[in-house]
């Protein structure tokens, strides 16, 4: 596999965002290509790239997990000096010492303030190379006791989809690398630039990182339990007034088992994720141009201005005045 580096396009901005994967022997093709499909690709219907995407590896081949192929044609450890953003690597050998080149290269990242990424089993690298000690993450649910015996300053957050630390976010592996994926876009880009990318992606566009890995999913018994239909039906009447029984009666179900069902096939509250979904369109909706706060609650069905800039705070860190400022109409 060889890496076509020249990303950046005529329409680009003139200093991209740039992410640099650190990829080391046998790390996990699939959390490669999730980095590769949210930080790499062209953007042509955005008519601009987002990222400046780079590989970087510590040999001039890298063979990857189990042999499936041998990664060719990328940059040297030097180019994770350049990075804006760092994703390390992930390995399955989880008790297998990182080489300490690539331990250096995290270190020299974190200490100029770059923003570090680990997915899945990349959790152990950032411990390894000791930046996260004292500090929030998560790993997969499968390595959290041999996390927490070699790593015990770290604290651990075993049952949630991501962790966002500040200038240091990890995600729990498999699909929740392209949750983390999609929340760094809208924390870079904001959520209409997120939704755009997530439904190239056939993926959702926003699943909150509290949310539990483990999500049961039993067989069907014959009966239909979806929740697809329900949540369309919801997302068209996001301004109207709706309630966790009123999803459950549109569901036909009892309260009890809706809860129990966005329990098992989304890992979330019905109420929790009503909010969610109010919270991306409100702020869609300021990224459109809509500049009267009390119009955002109203159409976003947070009904009032004090309860959308409470809960914009919360999730975001910034009040609707900022987002506006950050990613409004001319801003990009």
């Amino acid at each position: 596999m060889t890496q076509d580096s020249s990303h950046v396009t005529p329409e680009a901005e003139a200093d991209p965002h740039r992410v640099v994967v650190l990829v080391d022997e046998n790390s996990n093709p699939f959390e490669l290509g999730c980095a590769s499909e949210i930080f790499g690709l062209r953007r042509p219907e955005l008519g601009r790239d987002l990222y400046d995407f780079r590989l970087c590896s510590p040999e001039p081949l890298t063979r990857m997990r189990d042999g499936f192929f041998t990664l060719t044609g990328v940059a040297g450890l030097e180019a994770a000096d350049t990075a804006d953003t760092l994703i390390v690597p992930n390995r399955p050998d989880v008790d297998v010492p990182r080489r300490p080149a690539v331990l250096e290269a995290v270190r020299r990242a974190h200490a100029r303030g770059a923003r570090l990424l680990g997915l899945c089993s990349g959790a152990f690298t950032l411990a390894e190379a000791g930046v996260l000690d004292g500090r929030r993450a998560t790993a997969h649910w499968q390595w959290a006791d041999s996390f927490r015996a070699r790593f015990p300053s770290v604290r651990l957050e075993p049952d949630v989809l991501f962790v966002d630390d500040g200038d240091i976010l990890t995600a729990a592996g498999s699909a929740a690398a392209l949750d983390l994926g999609l929340y760094v876009v809208r924390l870079d880009h904001g959520a209409e630039i997120a939704n755009r990318v997530s439904r190239r992606l056939v993926f959702a566009a926003h699943r909150d990182g509290g949310q539990r890995q483990f999500v049961e999913r039993p067989m069907p018994d014959g009966r239909d339990e979806s929740l697809a239909a329900v949540l369309a039906w919801a997302q068209e009447r996001l301004d109207s007034p709706l309630t966790v029984s009123g999803l459950a009666a549109r569901a036909a179900v009892s309260p009890a088992t809706l809860h129990r069902r966005f329990q098992a096939q989304l890992g979330t509250t019905p109420l929790a994720w009503l909010t969610g979904e109010r919270l991306a369109l409100a702020s869609r909706l300021i990224e459109r141009g809509e500049s009267r706060i009390e119009v955002v609650a109203r159409r976003s069905g947070l009904g009032s201005a004090a309860n959308l800039r409470r809960l914009m705070r919360r999730e975001t860190g910034i009040t609707p005045s900022a987002y506006r400022r950050r990613f409004g109409p001319g801003t990009t």
